[in-house]
This record gives structure tokens, sequence and C-alpha cells, in this order.
């Protein structure tokens, strides 16, 4: 596959992966941070997963749908956490969720064969 089918899902990935890392970051400056630890990890987790994705997607790789599958996956396990905290009125997680689910989303137009 040309990676350039796989443009606008690169691009979502990457948008997820900094959303992810800002809130990391931002649950990090959090007052309960211990309360935040499984956030954290799942933002860096996920953010992580994106990343290689879209670099796995970038090759045009054999293995893009499969990467995606995955990347969606991390991707609402994300969503489902931040969710938690964003109800909490933690702005950061609820951007964080809203970049998870988009990316889950596109990832899963992706994972599935045509």
């Amino acid at each position: 596959m040309a990676h350039q089918q796989f443009q606008q899902c690169i691009d979502v990935c990457v948008a997820c992966a900094n959303a992810c890392t800002h809130c990391a970051t931002s649950c990090l400056n959090e007052q309960n941070v211990a309360h935040l630890k499984t956030c954290i990890q799942l933002d860096l987790e996920c953010a992580v997963i994106c990343r290689a994705a879209a670099e796995v997607m970038s090759l045009g790789s054999r293995f893009s749908a499969h990467m995606c599958r995955v990347c969606a996956d991390a991707c609402n396990a994300c969503a489902d956490e931040c969710e938690k905290h964003a109800q909490m009125g933690m702005e950061h997680c609820r951007e964080c969720a809203d970049a998870c689910r988009h990316c889950a989303a596109t990832c899963e137009e992706m994972a599935t064969p045509v």
C-alpha cells in the first residue's frame, strides 16, 4: 500500500500522540498526581503507539492495518480513562479523550479490509 492512502490517518495519529503527551504533562501538574497514575500511563502508551502506527503507515507497510487495529485499541482505552477525569473538569483530559476517539475511529476505518 502506498503511504499516501494513509496520510489522513497518519496526520490524525500524530495529532493524537501530541494530545496524549500534553495530557500526561498536564496531569503531572495536577494536585493529586497519584490519582492520575493510570491516566498518565495510558497517555504515554497511547502516544508511543500512535507515533509507531504513523511511522509504519508512512512506510506503506503491509502491517499498517494491524498497527491501526492496535492503535485504535490503545486510543479507546486512553479515551475511556481520560473521560473519567474530564467529567471532573480536567479540560486537558477532555481534549485528549476527543483526540483519542477521533484517532480510534480513523484507525478502525484503516484496519478494516476493503
